[in-house]
Order: structure tokens, then C-alpha cells, then sequence
């Protein structure tokens, strides 16, 4: 699956479960939050079309999905994300 349909297609989970998501700039990489009981995963606009899709998969899987239908595909890549993450914080623990 291409970046952009990947990217469409998180974007349309997100919306699924009342997630918003919001495109700014800054000196920062994204993620999930929560602002006055609004549900919202905030992008830095300026990363590459790669990175964006990389932190809208780890913030939606931070969340949970399991309320939702995703592609087989779509929820490998999120899968595979979240193990990316994890095995990053490892090695920053390890050092």
C-alpha cells in the first residue's frame, strides 16, 4: 500500500473512533493527546509524508483499535509500528 492510501486510511480510522487529527507546525514530532475531553493526535506538517504515516499509526495504536474495522494490511502496519516504538524505547533504556 502506497504512503498517501495508508495515510488516508488512518486518517479515516481516527475519524471512525472520534479522534481528531490536526496538522501544525512546531518543534515537534506528534502524537495523542487529550485537550478539555477532546480526543486529538497533533502532526508536525513539516515532517515527510513517511514520518507522518509512522505517527498517526503509533498514536492510533496508543488508543486502541479494536472497536473498529481496519484492512489486514492497515493493522500490520500499525502493529509493526508500535513494535518499532517499543524496541526504541528499549534500546534508550539500555544505554
Amino acid at each position: 500500500m502506497k504512503p498517501e492510501e495508508l495515510l488516508q486510511e488512518l486518517e479515516s480510522i481516527a475519524t471512525a473512533l472520534g479522534i481528531t487529527i490536526r496538522y501544525e507546525k512546531g518543534d515537534f514530532h506528534g502524537g495523542f493527546c487529550i485537550l478539555r475531553d477532546e480526543r486529538m493526535i497533533v502532526i508536525n506538517r513539516k515532517l515527510t509524508l513517511q514520518r507522518k504515516v509512522s505517527v498517526l499509526a503509533r498514536s492510533l495504536g496508543e488508543f486502541g483499535t479494536d472497536s473498529v474495522f481496519i484492512k489486514p494490511a492497515v493493522r500490520q502496519f500499525i502493529e509493526d509500528e508500535m513494535a518499532r516504538a517499543a524496541a526504541s524505547r528499549y534500546e534508550k533504556e539500555e544505554q
